[in-house]
């Protein structure tokens, strides 16, 4: 039966609301907000998890978000499993079951620990040049590699929860509910400036809150009670939102934060039904406090991993906030006056303290005396060397130092004990400030990494901006406030204080061992087993960036991003290159802060909702006329219409006979649409696009190639001139919203003087195309008074109309060579326009046609469709659409990059025609073209990008690119399949109607 450490009732949790959990299977009990870890300890349960590398047993270690050692997995085998969870942050509820990770079969024997044996074999980078030979086994390799990667086990079932996104707008956003951000959200919001204030914890306060000794004292107050009565004033002021269980996980630029807001992680199972799990909070703030904290530093020295072994800082969280002793024999190890807090509370709580290491050779302050006090054993200039014990430390042996930190001396000494808490100073939590695009400066005094220039209207306030005692905290928050808020005063100006902090420290990054570093394991990132001695290791192969030895280590690269090691490693690598500290910089903080369930980034988009689907107006009829569908985008675009039980051949080859024998309808509703407006839009075409635009007469269209910078096609579409200064431009339906964004990018970061406006109006308006020799017919039908007229209405040109007193635009222009017109009318009036034109066009069977049909017909034009025919290597010359490309222009987007070298050479792959031998065979796509199959290898020169069967020429065709193809033409080249070789000959691309007669037919 375990042991249960609890020592005295805390406030802080109900002790009348009993909770059983399971951990590996064994039931334990808890009391209502007591976290997995502090529940544990109570039943002094201390292994919990092996080490990624070297499956050595991990302890639990601290008591919050930087957690390296206790990641658990969460109900197991269930649909609401969750891995690598810190069980420090899980609040414990009726039902609960957590598990190790990586360990097999059972943490406390795991076949894994053989790794521990053969460490000296496995150093930093082994595997980079381990399975690099013999090439042949990498097979062998990859899979024991896949096996050991990895800590918990992904889910695999559907999750059940619920996930919401919410934003949120603020004047002022406060970070963090410790002392510093209580006084900052309360100035915040009693000067009327709508406050939002995010706490991680469950409760608010910090570490102040059940920061109840008798050394320190807020206007003759406790600090605990002065900031209780401080949340019970702020709880009560109207224009202040509070959320706790928040954790923020992303600071972007311009002020907008990602925040995930835990609403019933708490509850048990039965009471979580229906209810939302976890929201993401989209932040946008005038202004912002951080007040995120500091973390407390670990100390690095041999085997300092073991289960037992806990930040000082731990411990009097557990003893104070949960009434929990983490051991009952315990020691601290310290090189400043926090551990001396701890002590102190341990005193106070009755926790039996055998003695306290102290790295320093005469620390004197107010805290040190009365601890010696009270007949602690303090062991001054005293370090540690090794500690003892498999699955919990028992015992430790210490030396002394040498003057200059380097040796140690004198004889060993060795204490027993089953617990150890390590201090070894603070680091600001700046991570939040830096992935806002913050600059730090390195202060040398105490060696961190505080704030220095802010990118927005932002400050860092108390701990993270390295004020570390309640001291400066009081001394300086007020004024930072007053500046900070444009404030005359707040109520805090005059706050008094009587303390005694001391904040001498001694810092040494690697202490010293009796055993030469070969021989030691002084652990730096606990998670993924990184030591102090691969940190030389990597020195030693070259390495220097601090980027560098972090990747060639791993130190840093666990679930808890190097919170606790990362300091240390810049320290140790600091100390052995022999350069100064604050020149190495820091490795870069990504976010998230913390990690974010796949549930909390996804929200409400998954399943059906993982995408939107965009229906056109004249859907339904589609629906009712028995039309399959394709998904084009967002879009569900009519595919092709099947009569009489026609597969998809047979009503295509239909469609297509119609369309160009008498006449057919295209529902081309989803085609992108851009309103441009403004005095430089005709400028700015003439950048966009590869040909001319600024002569475009009022009435006229043109159509438009674009490409990207590298000089390769991106998209194409006609653009027609509707007013002096007034354009519509329509681009391909899966690029519209890339278009735009390109567009807009341009606008305002590389024109910005340019006078352009862009509107997407692709769902304000409908369009049907009518097609084929009987189109004006039906047209005059719908219009007649309107002058259809060649003379009157050129091809390429649009007219304003009305249609039953709607509004309408009618573009004459076409995509299957075929006599056109695109009528253009307000969305809602879609569906009527459409069956207008089908009651029209009855006396000429007007026959709808749908996608692939449209391919069909382009395709006998030799018409590219971009992303089929292209794919991001083409230029307009490879398309043999030199004719687009202006020789007068300035300048337009990839204009340069077309004369590279590599753009001109003439054995690029171009677009050509392929006609098969057979005319019945109908090429596959993506199927690969090569002139010699006997060669091997077999020379790829290209492949097949469209291929159809044509009931108009009654023949197959295809298109494709060729290595060289333009020079290739009546060449006779081959298509390897899986079970015959297929003769093609290489064709021009243009395989109907070469001299356009059928557009004005």
């Amino acid at each position: 039966m375990s042991k249960n450490l609890r020592i005295k009732t805390s406030r802080f949790i109900d002790q009348t609301s009993r909770i059983s959990f399971k951990f590996n299977n064994k039931t334990y009990y808890g009391f209502k907000g007591d976290t997995l870890a502090s529940a544990l300890l109570a039943n002094n349960v201390h292994l919990v998890g092996r080490s990624f590398k070297y499956h050595r047993p991990r302890g639990i270690m601290t008591a919050g978000s930087e957690e390296p050692n206790a990641i658990v997995q969460i109900n197991d085998g269930t649909a609401l499993t969750e891995p690598n969870v810190r069980a420090t942050e899980v609040e414990i509820y009726e039902g609960l079951e957590a598990s190790s990770q990586n360990c097999w079969p059972s943490v406390n024997f795991d076949i894994g620990g053989i790794n521990n044996l053969l460490s000296p074999l496995l150093p930093a980078g082994f595997y980079y040049k381990t399975f690099m030979w013999p090439a042949s086994f990498w097979e062998k390799y990859e899979y024991f590699i896949r096996k050991s990667a990895g800590l918990g086990k992904s889910p695999t079932q559907p999750d059940p929860d619920i996930y919401e996104h919410q934003y949120v707008h603020c004047d002022v956003l406060v970070i963090g509910s410790g002392i510093s951000g209580i006084m900052a959200a309360k100035t915040a919001a009693k000067n009327g400036l709508k406050t939002l204030l995010i706490e991680e914890k469950p409760i608010l306060g910090g570490s102040t809150i059940y920061k109840e000794d008798n050394e320190v004292f807020l206007d003759n107050e406790t600090p605990s009670k002065w900031l209780s009565n401080q949340i019970n004033d702020l709880e009560k002021l109207e224009n202040l939102e509070i959320k706790t269980r928040t954790s923020v996980a992303a600071y972007h630029g311009y002020n907008y934060l990602l925040a995930r807001e835990n609403l019933t992680d708490h509850l048990p199972i039965h009471e979580r039904k229906n209810k939302i799990r976890q929201k993401l909070l989209k932040i946008r703030a005038k202004k912002v406090v951080t007040s995120t904290g500091a973390l407390e530093r670990p100390l690095i020295f041999n085997n300092n991993d073991r289960p037992g072994i806990l930040l000082a800082s731990a411990l009097k969280r557990y003893a104070d906030l949960f009434g929990v002793a983490c051991g009952e024999k315990n020691i601290l190890f310290t090189n400043n006056d926090s551990a001396y807090e701890t002590a102190l509370s341990f005193i106070d709580k009755g926790i039996k303290l055998e003695a306290i290491i102290d790295i320093r050779e005469n620390p004197n302050s107010e805290l040190v005396k009365k601890v010696e006090e009270n007949q602690i054993k303090i062991f001054k200039g005293y370090t540690l060397v090794d500690t003892f014990g498999y699955r919990r430390i028992n015992k430790i042996s210490i030396m002394q130092l040498s003057k200059d930190g380097q040796n140690v001396v004198g004889n060993k000494i060795e204490i027993s004990c089953d617990c150890l808490g390590m201090s070894g100073g603070w680091t600001p939590a700046v991570h939040l400030f830096t992935q806002s695009g913050g600059k730090l400066s390195f202060r040398e005094e105490d060696q961190v990494f505080i704030p220095k220039t802010y990118p927005s209207k932002q400050i860092s306030i108390g701990s993270c901006n390295g004020d570390f005692s309640l001291n400066s905290i009081i001394k300086n928050i007020p004024s930072q406030l007053k500046e900070f808020f444009a404030i005359s005063s707040t109520e805090f100006d005059n706050l008094k204080i009587k303390s005694n902090e001391d904040l001498t420290k001694r810092n040494i990054w690697l202490l010293p061992s009796d055993k030469v570093i070969g021989k030691t394991k002084p652990f730096v990132d606990y998670q993924n087993d990184a030591t102090a001695k691969d940190i030389k290791l990597a020195l030693r192969e070259g390495f220097r960036s601090i980027e560098h030895v972090k990747r060639y280590t791993t130190t840093g690269m666990g679930t808890d991003q190097g919170k606790l090691g990362n300091m240390h490693a810049l320290g140790i690598i600091a100390d052995t290159a022999g350069v100064k500290m604050g020149e190495l910089g820091t490795t870069t903080f990504r976010p998230p802060y913390t990690p974010l369930t796949f549930g909390t980034i996804v929200g409400r988009n998954v399943g059906e909702f993982f995408d939107i689907f965009r229906k056109t107006p004249m859907h339904d009829w589609h629906v009712q006329n028995n039309a399959e569908f394709e998904n084009v985008g967002q879009w569900k675009r009519a595919w092709y219409y099947p009569k009489d039980n026609e597969n998809m051949h047979q009503a295509v080859q239909r469609e297509s006979k119609a369309a160009r024998e008498s006449a057919g309808i295209l529902d081309a509703s989803t085609l992108g649409k851009i309103d441009i407006q403004g005095t430089d839009a005709s400028e700015f075409l003439n950048r966009v696009y590869t040909n001319a635009w600024s002569k475009l007469a009022i009435g006229k269209c043109r159509y438009g190639l674009m490409l990207n910078e590298d000089g390769m096609v991106y998209d194409d579409g006609v653009t027609t001139r509707l007013d002096e200064n007034h354009y519509i431009m329509t681009t391909t339906t899966g690029g519209a919203a890339n278009v735009l964004g390109k567009l807009e990018d341009y606008l305002q970061t590389e024109w910005p003087e340019l006078d352009v406006h862009l509107t997407s109006v692709t769902d304000h308006y409908a369009t049907a195309s009518i097609c084929g020799p009987n189109s004006k017919k039906i047209l005059q039908k719908i219009i007649p008074n309107m002058d259809l007229s060649d003379e009157n209405f050129p091809h390429m040109s649009f007219k304003n109309a009305e249609i039953d007193n709607v509004k309408c635009r009618i573009m004459r222009i076409s995509f299957t060579g075929e006599h056109s017109y695109e009528i253009n009318i307000p969305a809602c009036y879609g569906k009527s326009l459409w069956e207008k034109c089908m009651e029209a066009g009855k006396e000429f069977n007007i026959t709808p046609y749908g996608t692939e049909t449209m391919h069909l017909l382009r395709a006998e034009k030799g018409f590219i469709i971009v992303g089929q025919d292209t794919d991001a290597t083409l230029t307009p010359i490879d398309l043999q659409m030199d004719w687009i490309v202006s020789k007068k222009k300035y300048d337009f987007i990839g204009k340069r990059s077309l004369y590279r070298s590599d753009t001109i050479r003439e054995d690029r792959k171009q677009l050509v025609g392929l006609l098969t031998d057979d005319p019945n065979e109908v090429l596959e796509e993506g199927a690969q073209i090569v002139a010699d199959t006997n060669k091997k290898p077999i020379e790829m020169l290209g492949h097949v990008t469209s291929s159809y069967f044509s009931p108009n020429l009654n023949k197959s065709i295809a298109l494709g690119v060729v290595r060289g193809g333009k020079k290739m033409l009546g060449q006779k080249l081959i298509i390897p399949m899986e079970n015959k070789n297929i003769n093609v000959t290489v064709s021009d691309p243009v395989f109907l109607d070469k001299e356009n007669k059928r557009l004005n037919a």
